[in-house]
C-alpha cells in the first residue's frame, strides 16, 4: 500500500547537536505505528520534522509530493499534529479550542458551517469532553487539557496523525480511551504514530514498533520482533521480562543495567 507520508535519510540538528540522522520511514493508510525509545533518542524530533516544524536534512513527502510542495494550508488538513505538554495560554472555552482544528478547512472568515460544527461535536464527543465544553480550557486538569488537545486534533479530521506521548498526562482508563481512539482512526484508513513510554501499551497497540536511539532507528516490526530482552537491554538498559497474557505481549522492566 502506497504511503501516505514518507521520510527518507531525514535527520535534524539543534544548535551544534546532531539529534536525528539517516532516519527512512514510511506511514501507511490503515496503520497504527508506535515509537518507543530511551529518554534523548530522538522520538520527539522525529515527529516534529515529520510534521513540519523542524528543517533538516533528507526528504519528506506527503503522497507522492515533496511535503515542502505542498501548501502549509493543505499540509495542515492532511496532517494532525498533538505535541507533548498541551499548554493553552488563553482562557478559551474547551468547544471554541477544539474548533480551531476545522481552521484548514475554512473558506475564508466565516461561522463554523454544518459539516464543521458536526466533526466538533463528534471530537468532543469521542474524547469525553463534551461536558467540558463550555468551560474555559485554562481551569481543566492536565488530563482533561490532553484530551482536549486531542479532541482539536481529531476535529480536523487529517488523513495522518501524529501524536507525541498522547497519554502522559491521563490516568490508566482513559490512557485505553485515547489509544483505542487513535487505533480506530488508523482502522478507519488514516495513518497513526504515536510516541509512548509504556512498553505494554506500546506492545498491545501497535501494527509496528519503531525503536529509536541516538537518533535512528534500531529496530523496527511487530512487537513480538522489536521487544526482545536483548533490545531492551541494549537500547533501554534494562533487564527485563517478557510475558503473554490472554493473548497480549506484556513487558515488566524489572532492573537497570
Amino acid at each position: 500500500m502506497a504511503a501516505l507520508l514518507r521520510a527518507e535519510g531525514v535527520g535534524a540538528t539543534l544548535g551544534r547537536r546532531h539529534i536525528l540522522g539517516g532516519v527512512d520511514l514510511a506511514l501507511t493508510a490503515g496503520e497504527f505505528v508506535v515509537v518507543i525509545g530511551p529518554n534523548g533518542a530522538g522520538k520527539t524530533t522525529l515527529v516534529r520534522r515529520l510534521a513540519g516544524l523542524l528543517d533538516g536534512e533528507g526528504a519528506i513527502y506527503l503522497g507522492d509530493q515533496k511535503a515542502e510542495a505542498v501548501s502549509p494550508r493543505l499540509r495542515a488538513r492532511k496532517i494532525g499534529y498533538l505535541p507533548q505538554g498541551h499548554v493553552f495560554h488563553w482562557p478559551l472555552s474547551v468547544a471554541d479550542v477544539v474548533a480551531l482544528g476545522r481552521i484548514p478547512h475554512a473558506t475564508g472568515a466565516r461561522d463554523l458551517g454544518v459539516a464543521d460544527r458536526a466533526a466538533v461535536l463528534a471530537a468532543l464527543e469521542a474524547t469525553g469532553t463534551l461536558e467540558f465544553a463550555d468551560r474555559s480550557v485554562t481551569t481543566l486538569s492536565g488530563g482533561e487539557r490532553a484530551r482536549v488537545a486531542l479532541a482539536r486534533v481529531l476535529a480536523g479530521e487529517p488523513q495522518i496523525i501524529l501524536a507525541d506521548e498522547p497519554v502522559a498526562a491521563l490516568d490508566a482508563r482513559y490512557q485505553f480511551v485515547v489509544l483505542d481512539l487513535l487505533s480506530s482512526r488508523a482502522r478507519a484508513g488514516a495513518a497513526v504514530m504515536a510516541v509512548l513510554h509504556d512498553l505494554s501499551l506500546a506492545a498491545r497497540y501497535a501494527d509496528r514498533l519503531v525503536m529509536m536511539d541516538g537518533g535512528r532507528i534500531v529496530a523496527e516490526g511487530s512487537p513480538e520482533v522489536v521487544l526482545t530482552r536483548e533490545t531492551l537491554a541494549a537500547t533501554f538498559g534494562i533487564r527485563a521480562r517478557i510475558d503473554t497474557v490472554e493473548g497480549q505481549l506484556v513487558v515488566t522492566p524489572q532492573a537497570a543495567l
